[in-house]
Parts: structure tokens; sequence; C-alpha cells
């Protein structure tokens, strides 16, 4: 049984998968033991959890970074280049619960679910009537950001009647339009949802410009990373009715996130839940795993990053 340094917590189900099928420690059994950093031959560790150059140069034998998550922007990822260790992640196997997670998010705030179920809790529905909400049929949708999951919530939201454009990279030639401009895309939006990979080319991608685009009618959907978005910024705007609302599953500093998003009651906020379900996390995890198992027996992960692709 191989020894890997586990950096964050899994959640029980998959933790037990995990220790099943290998020896964890953690960067305090290290501390304790010196020994054991050379036995250490694999890391195992979620999207959300940063992996330095310093960890990876403290590990002599390591081989493998194994992310259960499809983000490796908090990986130091030319350290573990330079050292020939492979970095390997779990796309497509999230698609299916971020792209649904994005659009109950986006009905919550155009309906203001939040808001009915408190007013329906504090009795306030024999006083008076709740205030009209906005449809989701109709409106004009961006999608920053046409990857995996991106395409995935575009397919969930055709039914729904909208009209679909999208920024990224290329144009991919596909059935909805292609906007090669940020700004332009923001401006002739009703929402704005970020799916994009984080890294530095991503960083602030959407900053007050890019929001005074979107305009006082505008929403701004984000399931991707807290980076993509100037944050201070959108704060700003939210609370000036700059833009008219947000739902947002990911934050920079997260958990740690700015106080001032608690007291907003224009936004819809989630604590980061994207790929969150039993059967997701599960699949994440047993994919981990099987990049694990295939590097150490087969010396070729499965689903290793592409170093050349922003994360």
């Amino acid at each position: 049984m191989h020894d890997l340094l586990q950096i964050g917590p899994f959640p029980t189900l998959a933790q037990n998968l995990i220790d099943a099928e290998y020896r964890c420690h953690s960067r305090q059994d290290l501390e304790l033991d010196e020994n054991l950093r050379s036995r250490v031959q694999g890391i195992i560790t979620r999207s959300n959890f940063a992996v330095s150059e310093e960890v990876i140069a403290s590990l002599p034998r390591l081989g493998i970074i194994a992310i259960c998550g499809v983000g490796y922007d908090l990986v130091a990822l030319d350290a573990a280049c330079r050292r020939g260790v492979v970095v390997t992640h779990t796309p497509e196997v999230l698609n299916s619960a971020v792209a649904e997670l994005c659009i109950g998010m986006l009905l919550a705030l155009l309906r203001r679910l939040p808001q009915a179920d408190r007013f329906v809790r504090a009795g306030a529905w024999q006083r008076s009537v709740f205030p009209l909400a906005s449809n989701l049929a109709g409106k004009r949708i961006g999608i920053v950001g046409l990857g995996r999951i991106g395409k995935e919530i575009a397919h969930r939201l055709e039914p729904f009647g909208v009209a679909l454009s999208y920024f990224g990279r290329t144009d991919q030639r596909l059935q909805w339009r292609f906007e090669p401009d940020l700004h332009a895309l923001a401006r002739t939006s009703d929402v704005l949802i970020l799916a994009a990979p984080g890294g530095s080319a991503t960083a602030c991608m959407v900053d007050a410009s890019v929001l005074a685009e979107l305009g006082p009618d505008g929403f701004l959907v984000n399931v991707a990373r807290g980076s993509l978005v100037d944050e201070p910024a959108l704060l700003d705007a939210l609370s000036h009715r700059a833009i008219a609302g947000a739902a947002l599953d990911v934050f920079d500093h997260e958990p740690d996130i700015d106080a001032r998003w608690l007291a907003l009651d224009n936004v819809v906020l989630t604590p980061h839940i994207g790929s969150a379900t039993d059967e997701t996390r599960l699949a994440m995890a047993r994919l981990t795993l099987d990049n694990l198992h295939s590097f150490f027996e087969r010396g070729a992960a499965l689903t290793p990053v592409d170093a050349a692709m922003p994360a």
C-alpha cells in the first residue's frame, strides 16, 4: 500500500474509499516524523486546497498529485513539471452537478426564492403580497467559458427559451453565438454566467468595467472560481444597485469570505457546493483513486492535466 500526503478533508464516504486503498498522512504527521517524507509517493487533495512549491520540494519521492476536482490553479504546476511530477484531476464526472447548481441558483436569484422562503416563515404573507420577480424565459444569457461545464449549463438552459451567447478563447462553431469581446457580451446579456477556469489568465476578468456593461438590470452567476471576479468591484456594484443581483458559489479567501456579502439582500450565496452531491463526490473520489492506481501500476495516469492549458 502506497503512502500519500492528504491535503484537506474529504466527505466521509470518499474518505472511507481512500483509506481502504492508501495510507494517508497529514502535513502534521510529516512534521512529527521526518522519515515519512521519504515514503510519500503521492499527494491526494481537492481542487480548493493549495499545493505549494515548498510542499512539492519537501517530498523527494513524489511522483503524482491527484486532485479530486477539475481546477488545478492552486497547484504549483510549474514546480511539479520541473520535478516530473504528474498532476491529475477529475473532468467530466462533475459536469452535471455543477450545471444543476448553476440553474438552481439562477432560478433562485431571478425568482427571489430565498427571500420568498423567509417571507413565508416570518408570517409576512398574512399581511402583504410578496414583490414580483423576474422570468428566466426570454432572457439573454452570456456564458463566460464554454468548456465541459459551460456546455452542460448551456444545454440545460436551452429548454427555458433563452438566447445564448458565449465568450472564450476561440469560436467553437457551435449553435450558440460566439462573442469575442467580454465587454460586448456583458452589454448584450441580461445574465452573465461564469464557467471559465481559474488562474492568472482569467484573474479579475470581470472587473468594474464589465459590471458597468452588465448594468442595473443585469445579473451575475459564478460557479467557477472567485478569482475570476474583482470582488471589491462586485460588492460595490451590488451595494449601489449598479447590477441587479448575483448568485455566487465561489469567493475570494473562502471560507473566510468578506462579511459585506452577508448584509446584501440581492445575492444568493452558497458554500462552494457545485459538486457536493453524494453521487458526484463518490465518482470524483473513484476517478482520483483510479488515477493513482494507474500511475503506480502502469506509470501513466488516466486524466492528467494539460500543463499548456489554463487551470
